[in-house]
């Protein structure tokens, strides 16, 4: 009678773990955005990654709409960048390379970095993308679930960035406020 308990236990563990292992796949990635006071432990947590933008070149509907309108809804839907513009001039190896409208960095499930990034300021469509290339194989996933997150906003987030288009030396201050996006030259705001 205690092997058929046993037996029964035994059982019913393996069906309950294979259960959780089965439904595992099909639950959404979730977002934990970081702020620009927890870039530098996210930078030392995530040093060794080898960063790749391979996983994310298959396109989803963010990809189609205007970088001002996906920089609207990333501020309705995870607030703030990461950083921004104003935040890397003047720090110590900041290169013309670098120039950035904005930059979002999160951790997934509390284990994938992933760096959204744009680096063309608001005359072009779509981002950059940086993962781990250890989990390359879950980034269209990833990247599926973020376009959905961000094409379910409703209501646009209003924001205010500067960008520097180092082609024509020229600042640009971008805006989305009052329900009208703004791309206007300006002179150099710093």
């Amino acid at each position: 009678m205690r092997l058929v308990s046993v037996l029964i236990f035994l059982l019913f563990w393996i069906n309950s773990n294979l259960q959780a292992q089965n439904d595992e796949p099909f639950r959404a990635p979730e977002f934990q955005k970081v702020s620009l006071d927890e870039r530098a432990e996210f930078e030392a947590r995530f040093a060794n990654v080898n960063w790749t933008g391979a996983g994310f070149r298959d396109d989803t509907v963010m990809d189609q709409i205007p970088t001002s309108e996906v920089r609207a809804r990333l501020q309705a839907a995870f607030g703030d960048p990461t950083i921004v513009l104003e935040n890397l001039l003047g720090t110590s190896g900041f290169r013309p390379a670098m120039y950035i409208q904005f930059e979002y960095w999160f951790i997934i499930d509390d284990q994938y970095p992933l760096m959204i990034l744009d680096v063309d300021g608001p005359f072009q469509r779509g981002l950059v993308y940086g993962g781990s290339s250890a989990y390359v194989d879950i980034m269209p996933e990833i990247k599926r679930e973020l376009s959905r997150k961000l094409m379910a906003v409703e209501d646009l987030g209003e924001f205010r960035d500067y960008f520097f288009e180092i082609d024509t030396n020229t600042w640009y201050l971008v805006e989305y406020s009052d329900g009208r996006f703004r791309h206007e030259e300006i002179e150099n705001p710093f």
